[in-house]
């Protein structure tokens, strides 16, 4: 073994250490639990296969693999009777399949929130359960009910396994600007959303990034969707220091990207896990059509320089001294880690301003610079926004976005 190789393999051993005493650290601080996805089956499946082996006016229905221009199209071949009813006889697909009309979807979303949330209330009072299992069976059927409320636009849900769901703020059908938030761990249908501290959940994260869209830009087309629609690790464990899950994703960001409204400038806003899933989307993600990518709180976007994204979107980095993140080792080893730090200098993102955030969930907390320099590249006006203190060229070459 040559020298080089013995100080190789001392650096590898010493990284992969410095791993694991992290995730250890991590997971037995109170930084995040460890705990098990638990739900009951999988109904979307079954639905999709009844849908499958359906039809409408003497008509197969479509695969959803068939992408979201072919879903389009097949909708505009139906009277809006015969959408209706699809809704209504599938509504979990329907609710689901990118390329679908946003207002039938959230329609059949309806449908299936309110036919779910009756089976948890049953479940909730079932002697077949542990008493645990009725208590989250309540828990999941009020959760249902708040995703019932007037006015709200769910876009995805899935009460598979942990569940899934996203939502959007603002009319997504005539929007020019499009922005999407992708949270990280331990993200599903129970956290989704919550009342104290509402700005650490996705719900809270996008409704105060629409909210200080409307209230620079009053005139401005947009709209923002909390995008919960993927299966995130649970704490941080292997799940958590891997890409697979990521990859998964990237799948299902992919797909409701191509099904966005044409021309729409779309900014993606992904934290902490969601920044792996953004990093290895990036590449397949439509180019020109993604004008910003920003990640806060990031372990790493699987790549060692933004350039390696092989996206034209700008590449915007932020992360408070107040989030833990920062004590986590930013490298790759043999498939554990996710390479470089974002706001490292040589990994050429755009760094921008954090003070006021509220550690590794607040960034989105009322006040923040962090949020007011997320409202700012959502909406293309580069020119306010505020670097990060030694970063001051940040938003160089750039100018106001129409």
């Amino acid at each position: 073994m040559t020298p080089f190789d013995e100080r190789f393999n001392a650096t590898s051993l010493r990284a992969l250490l410095a791993l694991a005493v992290v995730f250890i650290m991590l997971a037995t601080t109170g930084w995040t639990a460890v705990r098990p996805h638990k739900g009951a089956g999988d109904p979307r499946a079954a639905a999709l296969s009844s849908w499958l082996h359906g039809s409408v006016a003497g008509h197969k229905l479509p695969s959803p693999a068939v992408g979201a221009d072919s879903i389009a199209y097949f909708f505009t071949t139906l009277t809006a009777g015969q959408t209706r009813q699809l809704a209504n006889r599938y509504p979990l697909v329907v609710g689901n399949l990118d390329g679908a009309p946003v207002s039938l979807r959230y329609l059949a979303n309806r449908v299936a929130l309110a036919q779910t949330r009756v089976s948890e209330i049953a479940r909730s009072h079932s002697s077949l359960l542990t008493p645990a299992g009725r208590m989250d069976a309540d828990k999941r059927a009020r959760r249902y009910a708040s995703l019932l409320s007037d006015g709200r636009q769910i876009l995805a849900f899935d009460p598979s396994g942990a569940g899934r769901a996203a939502e959007v703020f603002g009319d997504l059908a005539s929007a020019d600007r499009v922005a999407l938030v992708v949270p990280g761990v331990d993200t599903d249908i129970s956290t989704f959303e919550r009342t104290a501290k509402s700005y650490a959940a996705p719900v809270g994260m996008a409704r105060a990034l629409y909210t200080a869209e409307r209230t620079q830009d009053p005139s401005a087309k947009t709209a923002v969707i909390a995008w919960a629609n993927y299966t995130t690790p649970s704490g941080v464990g292997l799940d958590a220091s891997t890409g697979e899950l990521a990859e998964q994703g990237a799948v299902r960001l992919n797909s409701l990207v191509d099904a966005l409204p044409a021309g729409a400038r779309v900014s993606l806003f992904c934290h902490s896990y969601g920044s792996v899933l953004c990093g290895v989307a990036a590449p397949d993600l439509p180019q020109g059509q993604i004008s910003d990518i920003t990640v806060f709180g990031s372990p790493g976007m699987r790549v060692n320089h933004a350039e390696q994204l092989h996206t034209s979107a700008n590449v915007w980095a932020a992360r408070d001294p107040s989030d833990w993140i920062g004590s986590v080792p930013h490298l790759e080893i043999a498939g554990l880690g996710h390479g470089a730090d974002p706001v490292s200098e040589s990994f050429g993102a755009r760094v921008i301003g954090t003070e006021g955030a509220l550690g590794h969930p607040g960034y989105f907390a009322p006040g923040a610079e962090s949020l007011a320099n997320f409202t700012d590249i959502a909406l293309g006006h580069y020119g306010s926004v505020q670097c990060a203190p030694g970063r001051e060229d940040c938003a160089s070459g750039l100018h106001q976005q129409s």
